[in-house]
């Protein structure tokens, strides 16, 4: 069993153990030493892994192929440094109708990344009393400049030799006749299957060979857009386009809220609690009324996967629709829950704002702390800046290759002015596993830099509160000039190996409960167990798992961080001395943190919520509707903004968590050494905690 904590918290013993420091010295400024060095030599190692690992995606990575096809080339569409210029020519056409039709087939062995493609400026439509051609890049003999041939819509036939027509009567180039309509669906071409009469009887009369029409035509090129890897590609660009959302929504918004709340709850904290509780139901439910109207179960404003103008009768379906139908009965159960349990804890409310009174007084003497999370913020801003741009280049690696097919196609080559039918194979990005396991570090990384820099925040924010806590019972010297920056000093030179240790504790520890979650689910079928020894055997272990996983967990909390800023000592040992503390108080403590808790992850909530409300907003616009900027959907940069607003009103809300924690904690243990009555706590913090109901509460 550990001695009292008040010889380590209030007076720490003297370097020879024999005596105690003079007040000089401090009450948090003892001697310390670097703690948990190893670990920081690992976060070192791990930043510079990441350095690593981003320039393979900066060297390899290209985002347009995220969002646009390659053509006959290998060429990525809207590629101004391909060969020719496709600055522009972004949409993706088929060329070959019949390759088409074949790709569809399910006799055939023809795959629609082996047909042949061309990078266009807008989708062709028939002619309505001739017909109309496409024509490859001009090269060769055709002399003819890109944006002439932009200019003639692409054709060029009218110039061709007559073995050049010939060919491209046979289907085989270089020109390829119009016969179907089709319509920009994100970014390519695709055919709907009525053909032109006009066209197809102005094909025939040239000799032209048969063209299958069937509505194979049309699902061929529906299915390669619509497939999954397509739908999380598109994902993925989404976000890169909406970047000034994600600077907006993402990054001022949740500041700017954080520090209104932070400076409400400093003037007007009786009322607090109850205007994050009356909001926070207002803005998810607007924020689910959203989700319905994108859905289009509310109103005409349902995302469609169609770029520009179109027959209006013409319908096309996407998965990104189906994955808005289920964020929205998600989010529909989310609101009832989070309705229900804000009114559960109306009763509690008054418990929550004493609670916050005691934030209020150590923000309305640690001045400073209002201000301190911009420190980290810019932090981590400039490191999800370069993160994003790292992760939309790692997800769009891989090298460029064509195709082993088995087609038994030709095509005319402009360049060596002949048929060839050894080079009819089409290109794809081919990936590496390589890439996988880089994109998996990349996002581990992420994490595990996130929560260190809100571990840095936390310890930093409780060192602060610390000294202004323990320096009451001395002269009013001993609080530090300027705490923070005092308590920063002391982080970055001797615990930073434990913040290190102690984030990434939590970055492993929550992949695997998320893990052992999904066994249990997945084990678990009509609310009973299985029937076999096995199935038992690996049910009940996730549960046991589980249970451990959430134990630790709860040791591996901000309390440790609180022990790591008073104490000095490593994370292992400070997490001990606070779960100790916690266990020998949980009847003082334990109403008091779970309701603030409560309390204050609403307002984590509120302000993340206002964010991805602002988000749907911004994305409502014609800029992210039309053109270039046009997303796929609104889900994924949504919940991005949702994300990083919630880190960063986690920052700001720190100062308020770290500040209740620190002083309750240490109020405990004042107490408890003092026989009941605190000898530390600074008048402003008893007038809060000595009414005798509040006593109650944390005593009995």
């Amino acid at each position: 069993m550990r001695g009292p904590l008040g010889a380590v918290i209030g007076k720490y013993p003297s370097s020879d153990g024999n005596g105690e420091v003079s007040s000089g010295d401090g009450i948090i400024k003892h001697n310390r030493k670097c703690r948990d060095v190893v670990f920081l030599v690992i976060f070192i190692a791990f930043w510079v892994a990441m350095i690593v690992n981003s320039s393979f995606g900066f060297n390899q990575g290209n985002p347009l192929r995220l969002t646009y096809g390659l053509d006959y080339k290998g060429n990525v569409c809207g590629d101004r440094h391909a060969d020719p210029n496709l600055h522009e020519l972004d949409l993706r056409y088929w060329l070959n109708p019949n390759e088409v039709y074949q790709s569809g087939s399910k006799d055939s062995d023809v795959k629609l990344a082996n047909a042949r493609s061309i990078c266009l400026m807008d989708c062709p439509i028939p002619s309505e009393d001739s017909l109309y051609w496409v024509c490859d890049y001009p090269e060769g003999d055709i002399r003819l400049a890109v944006d002439d041939w932009i200019d003639r819509n692409y054709d060029y036939f009218a110039d061709l030799t007559p073995e050049l027509r010939n060919t491209s009567l046979q289907l085989q180039g270089p020109c390829y006749p119009v016969i179907f309509p089709s319509v920009n669906v994100y970014w390519s071409c695709q055919f709907i299957a009525r053909a032109s009469n006009v066209s197809l009887r102005h094909w025939k009369e040239m000799g032209g060979i048969e063209i299958f029409e069937d509505i194979i035509i049309d699902k061929a090129i529906h299915r390669s857009i619509n497939s999954r890897s397509s739908v999380f590609k598109r994902y993925v660009a989404d976000v890169g386009k909406s970047w000034p959302v994600l600077i907006v929504c993402g990054g001022i918004l949740p500041v700017f809220l954080s520090v209104i709340w932070l400076l409400l709850v400093r003037h007007f904290v009786a009322a607090m609690p109850w205007i994050t509780v009356v909001l926070f139901n207002i803005v998810i439910i607007s924020v689910t009324m959203f989700y319905y109207l994108k859905a289009g179960w509310i109103g005409n404003d349902a995302i469609s996967p169609i770029i520009g103008e179109s027959d209006p009768y013409y319908r096309v379906s996407a998965r990104e629709l189906t994955h808005l139908h289920v964020a929205a009965v998600i989010m529909t159960a989310v609101m009832i829950i989070a309705v229900l349990s804000s009114i559960a804890i109306v009763r509690r409310i008054l418990m929550a704002t004493s609670v916050l009174k005691v934030a209020a007084k150590v923000i309305g003497e640690v001045q400073a702390l209002i201000i301190f999370p911009i420190v980290p913020y810019a932090i981590l801003a400039i490191f999800y800046m370069f993160w994003f741009s790292a992760a939309l280049n790692l997800f769009s690696s891989g090298r460029v290759v064509q195709n082993d097919c088995s087609n038994n196609c030709c095509s005319y080559d402009l360049k060596v002015k002949r048929v060839t039918c050894d080079r009819c194979c089409g290109y794809s990005i081919q990936y590496t596993p390589h890439i996988a396991a880089a994109i998996i570090f990349h996002l581990f990384g992420c994490y595990w830099a996130t929560q260190f820099f809100v571990a840095c925040s936390s310890t930093i924010i409780a060192g602060s509160v610390a000294s202004y806590y323990w320096a009451r019972g001395e002269k009013s010297l001993e609080i530090p000039f300027l705490p923070v920056v005092s308590s920063m000093k002391r982080l970055m030179r001797y615990s930073l190996g434990s913040v290190a240790v102690g984030s990434l504790l939590v970055s492993f520890i929550e992949p695997i409960r998320f893990i052992l979650g999904a066994i249990r689910r997945r084990l678990k079928t009509s609310n009973s167990t299985p029937d076999s020894w096995p199935g038992k055997m690996a049910f009940h272990t996730s549960q046991g798992c589980l249970r451990g996983v959430s134990w630790i967990m709860k040791s591996v909390n901000r309390n440790a961080y609180i022990m790591i800023a008073i104490t000095g000592k490593s994370f292992f040992k400070a997490s001990e001395i606070a779960t100790e503390l916690i266990i020998s108080n949980v009847l003082r403590i334990g109403k008091v943190n779970v309701i603030g808790d409560v309390i204050l992850f609403l307002g984590k909530l509120l302000v993340s919520l206002v964010s991805a409300l602002f988000a749907f907003l911004m994305l409502d616009t014609h800029k992210y509707k039309s053109s270039n900027h046009k997303i796929s959907s609104p889900l994924f940069p949504v919940l991005v903004c949702w994300g990083i607003g919630y880190v960063v009103a986690t920052l700001f809300f720190s100062v308020v968590e770290m500040s209740i924690d620190t002083i309750i904690l240490s109020f405990c243990q004042d107490s408890e050494e003092h026989h009941g009555t605190a000898q530390f706590a600074p008048p402003l913090l008893m007038e809060t905690l000595d009414s005798q109901n509040e006593m109650q509460r944390l005593t009995q």
